[in-house]
């Protein structure tokens, strides 16, 4: 009886040897090889992620992760998600995806008819009818192109906001206390660029607070009150929270593909493209580690100096008329 014991219990090792699936999820494999700890049973150091945008409406690209529910959700809409709402598991509510349809001739862009009212939630998209221009960008990390942008600031002597991430606290910290030092705004895009549809409000509130602490221990100040979602994808709830946390959403009412540093636009077309669509209370997204923008910008600013604009800050636009939608 015992030599047949030993005998179906080798079968059964065979058999579950082949097949590593199974043994994955009752832990053998794991413990068998090593895969799950290192040799001194620390667990094994998460791949570091990568900043350099090469996806996204406007947006930089973080390493892929296994998608959510809400993500598994858009799969196959061929890239048009900016145009749907999808359901949001986490989060509650509804998904959605910001974008703002291109004008010309200083015709002011609407808000998508698809997306409910974010001025009842704190947001922001435009400002007021009059000549004037908000300068935006969103930075998660440096190339080179940041320094530049800065430097094109400071000489024409207008105001921006930077909504960044961590990774660039801690990076580049001396390029973070610089564009606070040079009177721009410094706002939160988060601390690591998730998609915040699928975070609960615990979640939501943590990761902005993470990017505050960063920011706060590098500088000992306050990050500006204004967020604006990665690749502008929220819920209703994500603005309620925002908004419980002392913030105002701010998304845009222009932006461009301006974020593959391996597909630049071409400089000349660039100019052209952001001046025909500029107007009154636009509030322009640039991706700073563009070099097409950190070349353009200078001229940029005159030009819609000579245009009649102003440059205003996102305290002006929040207390001063700004609209959501």
């Amino acid at each position: 009886m015992t030599k047949l014991r030993n005998i179906l219990a080798a079968v059964l090792a065979v058999q579950l040897l082949a097949q590593p699936v199974v043994l994955e999820r009752i832990g053998l494999l794991s413990d068998l090889f090593g895969t799950r700890a290192g040799e001194n049973g620390a667990e094994e150091k998460p791949e570091e992620e990568d900043f350099t945008p090469k996806r996204g409406r406007f947006a930089p690209e973080r390493r892929k992760r296994r998608p959510g529910p809400a993500a598994e959700k858009t799969a196959d809409t061929g890239g048009m998600e900016s145009l749907l709402s999808i359901p949001c598991a986490a989060g509650g509510g509804e998904a959605y995806s910001w974008y703002a349809a291109h004008q010309k001739n200083g015709v002011r862009p609407p808000s998508p008819a698809e997306i409910p009212s974010i001025a009842e939630h704190g947001g922001f998209f435009l400002g007021a009818d009059e000549p004037v221009v908000y300068l935006t960008f969103d930075a998660g990390y440096e190339n080179g192109n940041v320094e530049r942008i800065l430097d094109g600031l400071k000489a024409e002597e207008v105001p921006g906001a930077f909504f960044i991430l961590e990774n660039l606290v801690n990076r580049n910290p001396e390029l973070v206390k610089r564009m606070t030092e040079e009177g721009h705004l410094v706002c939160n895009h988060t601390a690591r660029h998730r998609d915040m549809t699928t975070f609960t409000e615990a979640d939501f509130k943590e990761e902005l607070g993470r990017m505050e602490t960063a920011y706060r221990n590098l500088t000992g100040r306050e990050l500006a009150r204004y967020y604006r979602p990665p690749e502008g994808k929220f819920t209703v709830d994500n603005l309620d929270w925002a908004r419980d946390m002392g913030y105002s959403t701010v998304l845009w009412s222009f932006a461009y593909a301006d974020w593959d540093n391996d597909k630049q636009p071409d400089p000349g077309a660039a100019l052209e493209k952001i001046l025909s669509g500029a107007h009154n209370g636009m509030v322009l997204l640039l991706h700073p580690t563009s070099a097409t923008n950190a070349q353009i910008l200078p001229a940029l600013i005159r030009a819609l100096k000579d245009r009649g604009y102003r440059f205003g800050t996102l305290d002006e636009l929040t207390g001063g008329g700004g609209l959501g939608a």
